[in-house]
C-alpha cells in the first residue's frame, strides 16, 4: 500500500514541504539538500536492523551485511578527513560532541569554548546545554570587528586552565586558525577539540584549513556543508582517544546505531570524495562572497566585513529593525534565513540584532554568482522597506519563478 493511501495526512504534508523547498530559497547556513541516493538508502530495509556494538563486535546476530556497510562508511570517512580513526555512529552533531566530552572529561572538569552569542554552539558549554551543566564552562568570543583575537583566547586559557578547548562555530564567517588554537592548548595542557560541523564540506574540498594534525579530536555533522544525511561523526589520530570515543558512544550515550543513516553517510562520503565535490565547495564560497559584496554595496553592515566560508552574518545594530523582523520579512518573500546574535548585541536572543545567511543549499540547486547577486539585491530591497508586505509578495513571485529554473527534486518524488 502506498503512503498516500495508508496515511494521506502525512503524505500531503510531506508534499507540502517538498513544494516549500522547491519554490522558496533556502538560505539557512546549516541546511542543505542531500542527494536522492542518500534519501533512497535512508528509506531502505536497513532501518529494520538492530546492531548494538561495532563491526565484528555486535550484541545481535544477523549483522554480516551491516558490518560491511559500517566498515565502508568508516573507511570512506577516514580517507575523506585523512585520519586514522572514525566513529560514524553518533545520531547528531550534538551527540558526537557529548561523546567527545564523555570520553575525555569527568563531571566538573573545565572546558573553554566559543560564546554562543558570539557565534559558538549550544554544545560548546552554553549553560542551558548539558555541556554547561555537567562541566565548568568558560568562554572566549570575537572582537567588535567580528574576528577571534587569539591573544585574548590565550589570556583566558591561562587564567581558566581548562582540560579541553573547543574551537569551531555556527556563525563565524572567517578562517579558523587551528594551529594557533593547538599552541594555546599545549601551553595550558588541554585537549584541543575541533567541531567543524559547519565547515566540514569546505575542509574536505581543500577550501578551508583542516583541523588535522592540530586537533586531538574532531567532530562534525554529516549534513550542512557535507550534504549527507542528518547525523554526526567523530575522528582522531590517537589510538587511546579512539578507544575512549568508541566506549563513550556505545554503550556510553547511545544504544543501537541507525544503520540506514550510517549507510546514507557512506553514500554521502562517496560524493564528498569526488572531483565534483571540489567544484561544489568552491562555488559555495564564491556565492557567499558575491552575496557579501552586494549587501555591503547596498549599505548593509556584515560582521567581520565579509566572509571566507559559506555564510554571512548581517548586523542591524545601526538599524531600527531587529533580526527577528528581518527573518519574518524575508520569510514572507520566500527566503528562509535565521535571526542571530551579533557582537555588541543589544537585544534578547529571541529577537537579536543580526541575520545569518548561507549559500550551501542554493549552490546545491545550481545557483551561481549571477543569481546570488540578484538575490542579495532582493534582500536589500525587502529590508530597505521592511514593512512593505506588498513588495514582499511581489518579490516572492519573482523568486518563485527564479527557483523554478533550479529544481533540486522532482515534484512527483513522494
Amino acid at each position: 500500500m502506498s503512503l498516500e493511501k495508508f496515511d494521506k495526512e502525512i503524505f500531503e504534508l510531506t508534499n507540502k514541504e517538498l513544494e516549500r523547498q522547491c519554490e522558496g530559497l533556502e538560505m539557512i547556513a546549516s541546511e542543505n539538500f542531500t542527494l536522492p541516493e542518500v534519501m533512497e538508502v535512508m528509506g531502505s530495509v536497513l532501518t529494520n536492523k538492530y546492531a548494538e556494538g561495532y563491526p565484528s563486535k555486535r550484541y545481535y546476530g544477523g549483522c554480516e551485511c551491516v558490518d560491511e556497510i559500517e566498515n565502508l562508511a568508516i573507511q570512506r570517512c577516514k580517507k575523506l578527513f585523512n585520519c586514522s580513526f572514525a566513529n560514524v555512529q553518533p545520531h547528531s552533531g550534538s551527540q558526537a560532541n557529548q561523546g567527545v566530552y564523555s570520553a575525555l572529561l569527568n563531571p566538573g572538569d573545565k572546558i573553554l569554548g566559543m560564546d554562543l552569542s558570539h557565534g559558538g554552539h549550544l554544545t560548546h558549554g552554553a549553560k542551558v546545554s548539558s555541556s554547561g551543566k555537567i562541566y565548568q564552562s568558560f568562554f572566549y568570543g570575537v572582537e567588535l570587528d567580528g574576528r577571534i583575537n587569539y591573544e585574548k583566547v590565550r589570556e583566558i586559557a591561562h587564567i581558566v586552565k581548562p582540560k579541553l578547548i573547543v574551537c569551531g562555530a555556527s556563525a563565524y564567517a572567517r578562517i579558523i586558525d587551528f594551529a594557533k588554537f593547538r599552541e594555546i592548548a599545549n601551553e595550558v595542557g588541554a585537549y584541543l577539540f575541533a567541531d567543524i560541523a559547519h565547515i566540514a564540506g569546505l575542509v574536505v574540498a581543500g577550501e578551508h584549513p583542516s583541523p588535522f594534525p592540530h586537533a586531538h579530536v574532531v567532530s562534525s555533522t554529516t549534513h550542512k556543508t557535507l550534504r549527507g544525511p542528518r547525523g554526526g561523526i567523530i575522528m582522531c589520530n590517537d589510538e587511546e582517544i579512539a578507544k575512549k570515543i568508541n566506549s563513550a558512544i556505545f554503550p556510553g550515550i547511545q544504544g543501537g546505531p541507525l544503520m540506514h543513516v550510517i549507510a546514507a553517510k557512506a553514500v554521502g562520503f562517496k560524493f564528498n570524495l569526488s572531483e565534483e565535490w571540489k567544484i561544489y565547495a568552491k562555488q559555495v564560497i564564491s556565492n557567499a562572497k558575491i552575496l557579501a559584496q552586494t549587501l555591503i554595496a547596498r549599505n548593509y553592515k556584515l560582521v567581520s566585513d565579509g566572509t571566507d566560508n559559506h555564510l554571512v552574518l548581517m548586523s542591524f545594530l545601526d538599524r531600527a529593525f531587529s533580526g527577528k523582523d528581518a527573518d519574518l520579512a524575508l520569510g514572507h518573500a520566500g527566503i528562509t534565513a535565521n535571526k542571530n546574535t551579533v557582537p555588541g548585541e543589544i537585544r534578547s536572543p529571541f529577537v537579536t540584532s543580526g541575520l545569518r545567511l548561507g549559500t550551501p543549499a542554493l549552490t546545491a540547486r545550481g545557483f551561481k554568482e549571477k543569481e546570488l547577486e540578484s538575490i542579495a539585491n532582493y534582500i536589500a530591497d525587502i529590508l530597505d522597506d521592511i514593512n512593505n508586505t506588498k513588495l514582499q509578495a511581489e518579490i516572492r513571485e519573482k523568486l518563485k519563478t527564479l527557483a523554478s529554473n533550479f529544481i533540486i527534486y522532482p515534484k512527483a518524488m513522494f
